[in-house]
Order: C-alpha cells, then structure tokens, then sequence
C-alpha cells in the first residue's frame, strides 16, 4: 500500500519502524527480538497516513479514494 500511495502522490510513513523493545533507549532491559511478536508485527505493517489540522477535504478525499482504489 504505501509504495501505491506514493505512486499517487500520497505520502505515508511507517509509525514505528522500531518496535519500542529494540530501540537504544531501552536496550537495557534486555528484550531481543521475538520478545515482543505482536508489537513487531505492528512496527512492520502499520502505516501513518497523511493527517494534519490543515488537511483540505479534497485532499482527504483523495486519499480515502486512493486506499478504496488499492483494496479494489
């Protein structure tokens, strides 16, 4: 999906690519990767989309439309 969206021009960003038990800040607890399956999961497939206060209803229609187009 994201590497669709940015075929469209529609940015998007994985929310945390890291899950929080591998980051640096917290290697001294010692968690390995596996400790954590679903949160690895989650680093590895959720998608930030684009939102903003801002954010014109065109523009926001336009990415609804695009994720309908990409699950068609």
């Amino acid at each position: 999906m994201q590497e669709f969206l940015a075929s469209k021009g529609i940015g998007s960003m994985i929310h945390y690519p890291i899950p929080p038990h591998l980051q640096k800040a917290y290697e001294s607890l010692g968690h390995k990767k596996g400790a954590f399956p679903i949160a690895e999961e989650i680093a590895e497939t959720c998608l930030s989309l684009p939102l903003w206060p801002g954010m014109s209803n065109d523009q926001l229609e336009y990415t609804v439309e695009t994720i309908r187009e990409f699950y068609k």
